[in-house]
């Protein structure tokens, strides 16, 4: 993708999203004895229920696991309220659950408060972080580390790629699915090939946007949560994300011909709604792009339906970086942002 915008000047953004192939592959190898030795516990005593402790492009990794925990084993996965922990102080009750934290620092207070709370009452404590020898990593059970080495820039890429690929794994070995887990053999591989498409049509078409919906559903939700957090944080655009079926429920009401969409479309059932709502948008005169392998107006490459999302993201992070640019802004340093956010 060329990026005339930029001048030829590459963003640490751009970098570090380019370095989600390495990052995945590292994380993916060092950790197969604890994937397989996690699936292993889990299947011997099945949890009750899955909490998901995280904030930010985390919880966004925490929604994609709710997806393929619930597809694949059938456990009620749900994101923990973390100010139930850290600021009512309320007990939680005891249970075999599964706990997974995820988090790049795993240093914010709340973070810890909740993951103490689940731990305390008797949960089995998974934490996927990218910080070595952080506070998190002492309150687990199992770390995952992520491998994705340090990111300067303000907004996470290669850490929440490598967040989606370790819970992929988790969950393939969990379900002891096959396909999923061959899937994951390809996807470093997969991220470099994604990563070239050229999305630089975006760039032009959401340069000028005031207001954005970004649509997702089942497996490609999490990325739409995402996406429309990237746009907020690297190019001041104003960006919701919608289930495409939750878009239909009040939200659609306010698209017209001035309005702005992407949507991730992808290979399984979920993704038709995806595909249904974008032709009804573009019908009213939005300008509507798709992210989709068969006839998306964003190429995209066709695999496993839980790892499309995963190839997604990573062309989309190379398109958020030049469109911030395009746009005025710096996307490695987003004002009054700041690397790690210690909420209380």
């Amino acid at each position: 993708m060329t990026n005339a915008a930029t001048d030829g000047r590459m963003t640490q953004m751009e970098r570090e999203a380019g370095e989600a192939m390495a990052a995945a592959a590292a994380m993916l190898a060092a950790n197969r004895d604890a994937f397989a030795a996690i699936g292993r516990r889990l299947r011997a005593s099945p949890p009750t229920a899955v909490v998901t402790c995280a904030r930010g492009s985390s919880d966004h990794a925490a929604t994609y696991a709710k997806y393929l925990i619930e597809t694949l084993t059938g456990t009620p996965t749900a994101s923990a309220a973390l100010s139930i922990a850290s600021l009512y102080d309320a007990p939680a009750v005891a249970g075999n659950r599964l706990c997974l934290a995820i988090s790049q620092s795993g240093k914010s207070p709340d973070l810890l408060a909740a993951v103490e709370q689940q731990r305390d009452a008797g949960a089995f404590v998974v934490a996927l972080v990218n910080a070595g020898g952080s506070p998190l990593a002492e309150l687990a059970d199992v770390v995952i580390p992520l491998s994705a080495g340090i990111e300067r820039s303000v907004a996470a890429t290669k850490s929440y790629i490598a967040s989606l690929a370790a819970i992929a794994a988790l969950v393939a070995a969990w379900a002891e699915d096959a396909a999923l887990a061959a899937a994951l053999t390809a996807l470093p591989r997969q991220l470099d090939q994604a990563f070239a498409l050229d999305w630089s049509p975006a760039v032009g078409a959401f340069r000028g946007a005031t207001n954005l919906f970004v649509l997702g559903r089942g497996y490609g939700l999490g990325i739409a949560q995402e996406a429309a957090l990237k746009f907020k944080e690297t190019s001041a655009l104003h960006a919701e994300s919608f289930s495409a079926a939750e878009v239909r429920h009040g939200p659609m009401a306010i698209v017209g011909d001035a309005f702005h969409v992407l949507a991730f479309g992808g290979s399984d059932l979920a993704a038709a709604s995806v595909r249904e709502a974008a032709a009804e948008f573009r019908g009213r005169g939005a300008t509507v792009l798709l992210a989709d392998a068969t006839d998306g107006d964003l190429p995209a490459i066709a695999a496993h339906p839980a790892i499309e999302p995963i190839l997604m993201i990573q062309s989309f992070y190379r398109m958020a970086s030049s469109l911030a640019l395009a746009r005025g802004c710096d996307p490695d340093s987003p004002p009054h942002l700041n690397k790690v956010t210690e909420t209380l």
